[in-house]
C-alpha cells in the first residue's frame, strides 16, 4: 500500500493518521452517521455509475472486468481524479469505502489510478494491466 494513499472501510474507526478522508462511494454507507464518519469530502464524482455498480455486485469473479470498465468511466472525471491526486501530493489521503471486501472494491482501483497519475503514467484506458499481470480484454 502506498504510504500516501490509505484505504479504510467506512465502518472502521478513523485514526489521527488518516489525513484527508474522502468517501468514494456513490451511496452513503448504511448505518453510518455522517458525524461519526469524520470525512473531509464525499466525492461521488469518482464513484462508478449505478449501472456498473449494480453489474459488479461485489462479485470478485467480475473484478477484472469491473476494473477495466471503471477506469473507462474515470476518464470522464479526470478533473476530480487530478484534484485528489494533488491532494495526495500534499499529504496522506484515506479513501473511505463501504464494501466488505478489502481487495475487490472501487477504492483499490482508484488508489492504483492515483498512484499511476502521480508516477506520470497515464493508465491505458482501453486495457489496463490488472494486479495479476494480465491485460484486460477490450
Amino acid at each position: 500500500m502506498s504510504s500516501r494513499v490509505w484505504l479504510r472501510r467506512a465502518y472502521d474507526a478513523s485514526t489521527r493518521n488518516d489525513g484527508y478522508r474522502v468517501l468514494v462511494d456513490r451511496l452513503w454507507p448504511r448505518g453510518t452517521r455522517r458525524a461519526d464518519a469524520q470525512l473531509d469530502e464525499w466525492c461521488r464524482d469518482l464513484a462508478p455509475s449505478d449501472d456498473l455498480r449494480r453489474w459488479f455486485g461485489h462479485d470478485p469473479r467480475r473484478f477484472v472486468e469491473f476494473e477495466r470498465r471503471y477506469r473507462l468511466e474515470l476518464t470522464d472525471h479526470l478533473d476530480a481524479v487530478d484534484r485528489l491526486t494533488q491532494r495526495v501530493d500534499s499529504g496522506r489521503v484515506t479513501l473511505v469505502y463501504g464494501a466488505r471486501d478489502s481487495k475487490h472494491n472501487i477504492a483499490v482501483v482508484l488508489r492504483d489510478v492515483i498512484e499511476e497519475r502521480r508516477a506520470g503514467r497515464p493508465a491505458d484506458k482501453r486495457s489496463p494491466q490488472t494486479r495479476d499481470g494480465k491485460r484486460g480484454n477490450s
